[in-house]
């Protein structure tokens, strides 16, 4: 393996045990969060959307940064026909992921104007 590749791997590696550190902590905290305001008797509603919220960010941002990470890895080391078929497929499977957090952050569908666009009912 040369030193480039090897670079790339580690590269593509941090990137990964980045994406992974930011869901784990992110859902650490925001569970802490969350269970103390349950504890101490504050938790409505508001509460709940909100720990959903922040833990679908976490993911959020955890899905792009495998993405990167396997785009980098893909690209850089083994731009095989075989490999960038499963690229593919790993990025249409995070897409779909992602579209659907996107959903449950927004409570919208992605067509629908935003709940300050939409106008009067009539």
């Amino acid at each position: 393996m040369s030193a480039l590749s090897e670079w790339v791997e580690h590269a593509a590696t941090a990137i990964e045990l980045l994406a992974v550190a930011i869901i784990v902590v992110t859902i650490a905290y925001s569970t802490a969060v969350y269970l103390g305001r349950l504890a101490r008797g504050g938790a409505d509603d508001m509460t709940y959307k909100g720990y959903r919220h922040q833990l679908a960010r976490a993911l959020l941002l955890g899905l792009e940064l495998l993405v990167a990470a396997d785009i980098i890895r893909t690209v850089a080391l083994e731009p095989t026909l075989m490999h960038v078929a499963i690229l593919g497929l790993l990025v249409l499977i995070r897409t779909v992921l992602s579209w659907g957090l996107v959903v449950e952050i927004e409570e919208r569908w992605p067509w629908q104007p935003r709940r300050a666009e939409r106008g009067p009912v009539t």
